[in-house]
């Protein structure tokens, strides 16, 4: 019998290792930034075109490589970063495994061009799917490049699951932000399509975070600064009113490497505890150094997980020292009984002495007195007046108007009433008084009302029984389709605003916010301005109040985090469903009788009412048979 078993060819082996290590082009950014970095270098440029897919550059100063390591360095297996497993305890580089070049290689075009310090001439080589097409010396600057062109040319399956150039630029926009983040200390520049994205000179923690997220982050900071024997902790935590709604400005460093930690995540949110609205999330940038040998990096593809000896010690301190900051810094509330209380007295108040108001009332004014005692009254506080001071008060000086007294009101009421009613030309019919106290026909012309139960459901009675409706859910609907005909029918209303908007956003938001705007326009928004920040909107839709613009663009973005559809209606019905829930009112909110009946007649007003834009009943009935089974038991 033949034998089966047998050895893959290398070409071969390294696409199928490329699947595990190079995902999309943001992948092929993250190994080539990490190795630059490795290479110390100082100055670090990374240029894509087409969002990656056509090429991906990174172009750094570092150390480079002699005319053997050139070569050596795209066999499988082949790193300068380990000579033995121990070593993988005691790791302060990024790359170590030797599989990222050689699994690129397999699947692009690659060229690279690389030149040691001390040597003349460098080495440039071409490599097309793991073949070596040249090799030669070339005049290159010192340092390494790597240019990846044509990423899955030979995989077409693959490169047909690659999204859109507006997603995956965001993931390549990641990448890059969680390296720069991590290393504040090299210059990073960042070229897409010949335009300039960022430029982030070598600057400090708090420089390069403000870099790369905004102008406005200086002012959201709260530093984090702890020292123990098992860890140090460093970073800027995010003061609790700038939460948002999701999740995309929470970085974790442990040994300057990006991670995730769903156990350390809860640490942050417990030293947030009480200072949060429901659903918001914190952001947070935290650097943390602990000893090599304590973690273990080695059980995730991409490592981004890490596994800590010592978690909860770890947990611990990370709470603590957050929720220290937040009280030290006034954010979070805090008992210090040795504080001054004259720092509470504004300081222009400080030394001036409260002044009591000086009145004069004359008590024995009597507005239903005669004419005579007014005129009298008139004279004395003319008297008074002319005697007293500019600052106090002494009642009338004007001479009052006489005025009739108060049972003149009431003369020849009882005349004139009885006349009016004999001289009325209306006639009125006696009534017969039943013993009922409702009658038949006033129980059917009675109007039927609606009750609101624990500020969440409506209660309705209909023919049948009685109908109970989920107040958030029903309203989701109702905007929903409110937002989706608008858009569909491009017939949206704007309110225009008396001073613009100015929000501010990262550069990762920016691009979809721009990608957005066509859509967000049929609906009502008035964009003004957009600059590499912020946006200036000059009007908005007629259902939005003005401080609930940020809030729907906040949720919008965060349910576009996994991309933006390509069809246009799936695109307005991710908008549409995304501002319907912004804007629906919330659980525990109250209701007056009118707000009630709207909502209950707009829900049953909409084309499907049965269910809200995210597939959740919005109301069930409850039979009388129903009711007086539940009495029978």
């Amino acid at each position: 019998m033949s034998s089966i078993i047998q050895l893959l060819p290398d070409h071969v082996a390294n696409q199928i290792a490329a699947g595990e290590v190079v995902q999309r082009p943001a992948s092929v950014v993250k190994e080539l930034l990490e190795n630059a970095v490795d290479a110390k270098a100082t100055d670090i440029k990374l240029i894509i075109k087409d969002a990656g897919k056509s090429l991906v550059q990174v172009i750094d100063n570092g150390q480079g490589m002699s005319v053997t390591d050139a070569r050596l360095c795209f066999e499988r297996h082949a790193t300068s970063k380990i000579r033995q497993a121990e070593d993988l305890f005691s790791l302060h580089t990024k790359g170590f495994r030797g599989e990222a070049l050689a699994s690129i290689a397999a699947i692009a075009h690659m060229e690279m061009k690389t030149k040691q310090d001390q040597e003349e001439l460098g080495t440039h080589i071409i490599i097309e799917g793991s073949k070596f097409v040249s090799q030669e010396m070339a005049v290159v600057p010192k340092g390494t490049s790597f240019a990846v062109k044509n990423l899955f040319f030979n995989i077409p399956a693959r490169r047909n699951f690659l999204k859109s150039d507006t997603v995956e630029f965001r993931h390549v926009m990641d990448e890059f932000q969680r390296v720069a983040l991590a290393h504040p200390n090299i210059h990073f520049t960042f070229y897409h399509n010949g335009s300039e994205m960022y430029n982030l000179p070598a600057a400090g923690y708090r420089q390069r975070i403000v870099g790369i997220m905004s102008g406005k982050t200086n002012e959201k900071l709260v530093p984090v600064n702890e020292d123990t024997e098992i860890i140090n902790v460093q970073g800027f935590v995010c003061k609790p009113e700038f939460a948002k709604k999701n999740r995309g400005e929470q970085f974790f460093f442990v040994n300057d490497r990006f991670i995730k930690s769903g156990y350390l995540h809860h640490a942050v949110m417990a030293a947030y505890d009480g200072l949060l609205k429901d659903g918001s999330q914190p952001s947070y940038f935290l650097y943390l150094q602990v000893p090599p040998n304590t973690i273990d990096i080695n059980i995730h593809p991409t490592k981004t997980e890490i596994k800590f000896d010592d978690e909860q010690a770890l947990y611990a301190i990370l709470r603590a020292s957050i929720k220290h900051s937040l009280g030290q810094f006034n954010v979070a509330p805090v008992l210090d009984f040795d504080r001054d209380a004259n720092l509470d007295t504004p300081y222009h108040y400080k030394d001036v002495e409260a002044e009591t108001p000086t009145i004069q009332v004359d008590g024995t004014f009597n507005p239903f007195t005669d004419d005579k005692t007014n005129q009298h009254y008139a004279k004395a506080s003319s008297g008074s007046s002319s005697g007293s001071g500019s600052g106090s008060y002494s009642g009338y000086s004007k001479r009052v108007e006489p005025t009739a007294t108060w049972e003149s009101l009431y003369v020849g009421l009882e005349t004139d009433t009885a006349e009016s009613i004999e001289s009325s030309p209306f006639t009125f019919e006696n009534e017969e008084v039943t013993s009922s106290l409702f009658n038949d026909e006033d129980v059917e012309q009675a109007v039927q009302k609606t009750y609101q139960i624990h500020k969440k459901y409506i209660v309705s009675p209909i023919k049948s029984g009685m109908i109970i409706i989920d107040q958030q859910r029903a309203h989701q609907r109702i905007l929903y389709e409110q937002f989706l005909l608008n858009m569909t029918m491009n017939q949206a209303s704007s309110q225009q605003l008396l001073f613009p908007l100015d929000l501010f956003y990262s550069s990762g938001e920016m691009a979809l916010i721009e990608e957005l705007k066509p859509s967000l326009a049929t609906t009502g928004f008035v964009f003004e301005d957009a600059q590499t920040d912020h946006i200036v909107i000059s009007g908005i839709p007629v259902n939005i109040t003005e401080s609930e613009v940020s809030l729907v663009i906040e949720q919008l973005l965060g349910d576009l985090q996994d991309g933006i559809p390509a069809s246009s209606y799936s695109q307005n019905d991710t908008i549409a469903k995304s501002m319907a829930k912004s804007l629906a009112v919330k659980t525990g909110s109250y209701l007056t009788e009118k707000e009630q009946d709207n909502l209950v007649n707009g829900l049953f007003a909409c084309k499907d009412p049965n269910i809200s834009p995210f597939q959740k009943p919005t109301f069930i009935t409850m039979r009388v048979e129903d009711i007086d089974k539940k009495f029978a038991l």
